[in-house]
C-alpha cells in the first residue's frame, strides 16, 4: 500500500512546526487510536489467536495485523498528509518525503501477547525532522497509558511522573537479561544488581521513564519502532537514552534501524554506558 505526502507550501519551512494546538490534537488523535488499538488486542489475548514466523524469526499473530490496520486507518485517515512507518505494513519511501510522519508497532512484544503475559504494549510515536514529538506507550492488559509530547514531560495514567537517579550501578535494578550480564565481554565483573526480563522494549524504556526500574539496556539491534515513543518518554521524564556506543538516534531515515540502547537517569546511564564502551563485542 502505497502513501503519499502533501507539503503546505504556505508555510516558510522553518515556520512548519507543529502549533500547540496541533500537537494537542495530534496527541488526542493518537491515544484514542491506541486505546482503540488496546481494545482489539485484548479481543485477542489469552484466546489462542492465529500466529506464525517471519523470516526474521520472529512471530507475528492476527492480532498484530488487525491492530496495525486500525491504526493505520484512524491515524493516516484523519492525517492524509503524514507519513506511515509500521511494523506490519510494507514499507515505501513515500515517507521520507513527509515532514512528519507515524511511527508505530501495534504489538511490542508479540512473544509475550502469545504466552499470555501482560507484557506487551502498543507503542506509537509522531515523528517530526527524525524525533519524536509525541509518543505513546499503552499497556492494555495492565491498563499502563505512557504519554509523552515534547517540552511537557511524560505522564502514566494523567501523573506526572520521572526516572530515578542519582542512583549507583550497584544494588540498581534492571529491566535487562542475566544472560547478557553473564557473558564473557565485559572487561569488570557486574555488581551485585537486581535484574528482571520484560519482553517489549517499548514497555521497558516506559517501566524506567516511570521510575519503576533504574535502567535497561540491550546490545541487540533495533527499529524505529521499537524505540521513538519510548525514546521522548525517557528524555520527557528527564532521563538519558543513547545507543550502547552513546549515539543518537534519528528516525525515519531510509533503512529504519538502530543499535542498540541504553536508558537510565544521567547518573547511571553514564555508568552503564562507560561498561557498554568497553565491552568486547
Amino acid at each position: 500500500m502505497a502513501y503519499s505526502c502533501t507539503m503546505d507550501s504556505s508555510r516558510p519551512a522553518e515556520n512548519r512546526a507543529a502549533t500547540g494546538i496541533e500537537r494537542d490534537d495530534d496527541l488526542e488523535l493518537l491515544s484514542d487510536a491506541l486505546r482503540e488499538g488496546g481494545r482489539i488486542a485484548m479481543g485477542y489475548f489469552c484466546k489462542n489467536p492465529r500466529a506464525q514466523q517471519k523470516a526474521d524469526g520472529t512471530s507475528v499473530s492476527e492480532a498484530d495485523f488487525a491492530v496495525d490496520t486500525a491504526l493505520r486507518d484512524l491515524l493516516t485517515g484523519a492525517r492524509p498528509g503524514y507519513g506511515w512507518l509500521s511494523e506490519e505494513t510494507e514499507d515505501n519511501d513515500a515517507r521520507l518525503d513527509c515532514e512528519r510522519v507515524w511511527v508505530v508497532d501495534p504489538i511490542d512484544g508479540t512473544r509475550a501477547f502469545l504466552k499470555e503475559k501482560p507484557e506487551w504494549t502498543i507503542a506509537a510515536a509522531l515523528v517530526e525532522a527524525g524525533r519524536p514529538v509525541i509518543g505513546v506507550v499503552y499497556n492494555p492488559a495492565s491498563n499502563e497509558f505512557f504519554h509523552a509530547v515534547q517540552g511537557q514531560g511524560t505522564q502514566l495514567n494523567g501523573t506526572r511522573v520521572g526516572v530515578s537517579d542519582p542512583v549507583a550501578l550497584k544494588n540498581s535494578s534492571l529491566i535487562a537479561s542475566q544472560g547478557l550480564l553473564g557473558r564473557n565481554i565485559w572487561d569488570l565483573p557486574w555488581p551485585p544488581v537486581q535484574t528482571q526480563w520484560v519482553n517489549s522494549i517499548a514497555y521497558r524504556l516506559a517501566l524506567v521513564a516511570a521510575g519503576q526500574f533504574d535502567g535497561t539496556l540491550s546490545m541487540s539491534p533495533k527499529n524505529d519502532w521499537d524505540l521513538a515513543a519510548a525514546e521522548l518518554l525517557v528524555q520527557e521524564a528527564g532521563g538519558t537514552m543513547t545507543t550502547q556506543t552513546g549515539g543518537s538516534f534519528l528516525y525515519n531515515s531510509p533503512r529504519p534501524r538502530q543499535e542498540g540502547v541504553i536508558a537510565a537517569g544521567p547518573s547511571l546511564h553514564a555508568e552503564l554506558l562507560d561498561r557498554c564502551r568497553r565491552a568486547n563485542i
